[in-house]
Order: structure tokens, then C-alpha cells, then sequence
């Protein structure tokens, strides 16, 4: 068989209030995460890398931080006819924006028409992993199956939180797609686990397109990719799953080879970032043989001076530790920590400012806020609440982008 032609398509249009305030500026896969990526590199770069070269990235929601960020990092030669570009909501088909992800696909089908593939990849935009997309569509094709669902093994006990897929006694067939179900359903190798939907799709492109037309006539679909598109397929006995087990990333180690991460709540993000901070972390950043891209910013390396301190931390370019001590956190570019601070658990994104013998404790703290002298956060969250801060139900502190601290609260010491 003939290479097939491959079109990527990144949905990247969710409000992400779950994650409110990061989102309040910016659409969620806009969102900073590792320091110096935002969260739509990790889908990019894992198309990229699997030799993915045309791709869509479908927007809507406080689209243009994210718009810019990929015009100005995802840059491809066009020599090849490569491309990855932004695609925003155009009410090609009427005065109304997307309805849903299938219908962000159904607007925009000229998209599909235009580039005349054989195989079209559907991947989410806002999670944290790596994964081998060739491998999935390679498998797909060998299936037959008209769509393949990426499944990632979780705990049946932990089973309830996710979007759950049943598989035929083959283990491959789906027979059933059950979002958040109370009972569910184990594998057919492995009873106590279950496969949780990742969000990832490879479709046969001519059952995408009438999959598409199929839904957009039913007045009673969301037009969801999750929640009808691959239910509709499923019914018609035309659904596989690919065991993300499977996949084989080059460079990957034994503790991350298997790491998916949805980062759609505060507290996930945060966890998310201690993944990656440890002497092994969870989550491995620095494995050169499956880059993450992104844009750098042209800044001097981060500087410690007067004997600063970071233990189990990254610490971006551009930032200064004076006489400060940082452990288990992740310190974004362009970041100023002074004499005598602490900063423990914790998320400073760009251009945060941190000033003397403050303490900072399992908080997310976003770009361009000034921390005062002195000034507690994350140590007393009735306290942070009553400043007019985001905590959370796991007592994560949260700060909006250059949100203002006023009055002299110091919380707990």
C-alpha cells in the first residue's frame, strides 16, 4: 500500500473554565506549562515528530495568545507543502460558532476538501504526554476499523472519572463507549484495569466526513467527537481501540514510557509539574530523542547568587535567585525570587517578581505578579481566600496574570 496522506487536526477551541484563572486571559491550551512550553506544544510536537506535517489547529475561545504562539513558533517549510496553522471559527455555515468539536470539524470541511486525505488524526490540544502517532495510524489501518480510539490503562477503580471504553471479547472492537460510568467495565487481559478514552483519534477520512454530515443533521447531538461522533461509530460496529501501552517513544524511560496527564483542573496542573521536577521525574522533559518544541525567548541563563539555593526545581532563562531557596517547584522566564524568600511546591510563571523573605507554598502563581516583602501565600488558605485568591479544593493557592496584591497580609509563618 502507498504511504497514506495525513492531515493533523488539533482542537483547540475549549474554554477551560475548569482551570479559571489561567484561563481567564487566554484559551486553555495557551496555557504555560513546564516553564517554557505552552500546553498545545505537546500535541504539536508529537504530530511533528511522528512525521505529521500538515496541521490544523481549529480555535475559538480567547484565541490570540494561542494564534500568535503558533504563527510565530510553528513555523514549517513550505517548500513541501508542510504547515501548521491556526484555523479560527469563520460561521462558514451560518451566523453561529462551533457547537461543539465535531462541529468545529464540520465548519470547517473545507479544510478536509482542500487537502484530500486518506487518514485524518483528531487529537486534543491540551494534554501532557508523548506519544508516536505513526504507530496509531499504522495500526488503524491494519484494523480496518473506520476510527481508532487512543485508550490509556487506569485503575477500574479510578475508571469513574473518565470517558471508559468497552472493548468485544477480541479486546480491540468497541462495543460500548460509557462516559464516567459507576461500574467500570475491565479488560479483557486485565480485569482491574479499564480504558479511559484519551481524547486521540485516527479516522479512515471518508468515515470521518459522513460521520460528520450524519451528526450535523441530528437536532438532538451536542456534536461532541467524544460524546457522539464516536458513539454514532461504535453502533455501526465501525470502532477500535489502540492501547496506548503499545506505543514505543525513542529516548523514553521506564517511568514515563506509559504518562498521560489531563491537566483540566487546577490541582492536576499543579501535580502535573511536580511530575516533572524529581532526580526521575514522572514526566521527563529532557529526553532529546522526542523533543517538545517551542519558541525561545532570547534571555541569559537563570543566575543564583548570594548563595541561593533550588533543590528538585527547574528554573527558566532569564530569572535571578538572590540569597532565595526554591524546592519542588517549576520557575517560569524572566522571574526575580529575593533574599531570604522560600518557594516550595509551587508554579511562578514569567515575570513574577518575589520579594524579600516572602514565602510561597503549594501555589500556582501566573505571569507578572508582584509578591511583596515579607508576604505569605499558600500557607493559610481561609486567609489567601479572604485576599481574594483562587484556592482550591486540595488547598492549591491560585493567582490570576498580574493579579494585585494590596494590605499587609502575612498569613501563617
Amino acid at each position: 500500500m502507498a504511504k497514506p496522506k495525513v492531515l493533523g487536526i488539533v482542537l483547540a477551541g475549549g474554554e477551560g473554565k475548569r482551570l479559571m484563572p489561567l484561563t481567564l486571559d487566554r484559551a486553555k491550551p495557551a496555557v504555560p506549562f513546564g516553564g517554557s512550553y505552552r500546553l498545545i506544544d505537546f500535541a504539536l510536537s508529537n504530530l511533528v515528530n511522528a512525521g505529521f506535517l500538515r496541521l490544523c489547529v481549529l480555535t475559538q475561545y480567547k484565541s490570540h495568545s494561542l494564534d500568535r504562539h503558533i504563527s510565530l513558533t510553528w513555523r514549517m517549510s513550505n517548500l513541501l507543502g508542510n504547515y501548521v496553522t491556526p484555523v479560527p471559527a469563520q460561521q462558514r455555515l451560518g451566523k453561529q460558532w462551533y457547537q461543539g468539536s465535531a462541529d468545529a470539524i464540520y465548519q470547517s470541511m473545507n479544510l478536509i476538501a482542500d487537502e484530500r486525505p486518506d487518514i485524518i488524526v483528531v487529537f486534543g490540544a491540551d494534554h501532557v504526554y508523548r506519544m508516536d502517532a505513526s504507530q496509531m495510524v499504522q495500526e488503524h489501518i491494519e484494523s480496518g476499523a473506520g476510527v481508532s480510539v487512543a485508550g490509556i490503562r487506569v485503575p477500574r477503580a479510578e475508571a469513574d472519572q473518565f470517558g471508559v471504553i468497552a472493548t468485544g471479547d477480541d479486546g480491540v472492537s468497541i462495543r460500548d463507549f460509557i462516559e464516567k460510568p459507576a461500574d467500570p467495565p475491565g479488560l479483557v487481559d486485565s480485569p482491574d484495569e479499564s480504558f479511559a478514552s484519551m481524547g486521540n483519534y485516527v479516522f479512515s477520512a471518508d468515515v470521518l466526513v459522513e460521520a460528520l454530515r450524519l451528526d450535523a443533521e441530528n437536532d438532538s447531538s451536542r456534536h461532541d467527537m467524544g460524546g457522539d461522533i464516536i458513539p454514532l461509530l461504535v453502533d455501526r460496529r465501525e470502532a477500535a481501540v489502540y492501547d496506548f501501552r503499545r506505543n514505543q517513544v525513542p529516548g523514553a524511560t521506564q517511568k514515563d514510557r506509559d504518562y498521560w496527564r489531563d491537566v483540566g483542573t487546577l490541582s492536576s496542573y499543579h501535580e502535573a509539574h511536580l511530575d516533572l521536577v524529581s532526580v526521575e521525574p514522572f514526566f521527563n522533559l529532557y529526553n532529546a530523542d522526542w523533543p517538545i518544541f517551542t519558541s525561545q525567548v532570547q534571555l541569559p541563563g537563570a543566575k543564583f547568587v548570594e548563595s541561593a539555593s533550588a533543590d528538585d526545581a527547574i528554573v527558566c532563562s532569564g530569572s535571578i535567585v538572590s540569597g532565595a531557596a526554591i524546592s519542588s517547584s517549576v520557575i517560569g522566564t524572566n522571574v526575580y525570587v529575593s533574599t531570604a524568600a522560600r518557594v516550595d511546591r509551587s508554579v511562578l510563571l514569567d515575570n513574577v517578581r518575589v520579594g524579600r523573605g516572602a514565602r510561597i507554598s503549594n501555589a500556582i502563581v501566573d505571569k507578572n505578579v508582584v509578591v511583596p516583602d515579607y508576604f505569605r501565600i499558600g500557607l493559610d488558605p481561609e486567609a489567601d481566600r479572604a485576599a481574594g485568591f483562587t484556592v482550591t479544593d486540595e488547598a492549591i493557592t491560585v493567582l490570576a496574570k498580574g493579579q494585585l496584591i494590596s494590605g499587609a497580609y502575612t498569613g501563617t509563618s
